[in-house]
């Protein structure tokens, strides 16, 4: 399931690829928002390996790393997750400070986006973050997505963002 843009390669993560996605969620930026600042054990990350996994194999879709066509660079990871008890999976991105400010997360959200509703059937899908985090509400801006709710989970405000299957 190996997915490509103009300048990214997007790779399902496997287990094999444990150490490489911990160092991604111990990234002190990557922490700040995506983990609400905890450092995430190896046994944490290995659990949701063996999640990603399970997902691939039953739902066809997970997390998928970004890299650079160009140097086959990894920048992150992309996805589709579930989070809050969401009846569906949402649209996940994560970019280490290196890849920011390319248009990374915009072009890889936007393939998986393409995948949800074209290769999945889903009729809409769902991103949120923190409300503090301007940079992801800008991705969903440019996506096309949004803003639907504003809830606090767990002591943070979410904001809760929505794209529907564009009409053919």
């Amino acid at each position: 399931m190996i997915l490509e843009t103009d300048r990214l390669v997007l790779k399902p993560i496997v287990e094999s690829d444990l150490n490489t996605l911990h160092e991604i969620f111990t990234d002190s930026y990557v922490r700040r928002y995506l983990c609400d600042g905890e450092i995430w054990p190896l046994q944490q990350v290995e659990e949701m390996l063996a999640e990603n996994t399970r997902l691939f194999a039953e739902q066809k879709f997970g997390l998928w790393f970004i890299e650079t066509k160009s140097d086959r660079e990894i920048m992150g990871f992309v996805g589709l997750w579930y989070f809050f008890d969401e009846p569906q999976p949402q649209l996940v991105y994560a970019l280490l400070p290196k890849a920011l400010k390319k248009g990374y997360a915009t072009e890889a959200s936007t393939k998986i986006l393409e995948y949800g509703f074209d290769e999945l059937g889903l009729d809409y899908l769902v991103a949120s973050c923190d409300r503090p985090n301007i940079e992801s509400q800008k991705v969903a801006a440019r996506l096309g997505m949004k803003q639907v709710e504003s809830r606090i989970v767990d002591g943070n405000p979410i904001l809760f963002f929505r794209l529907d299957k564009p009409s053919n």
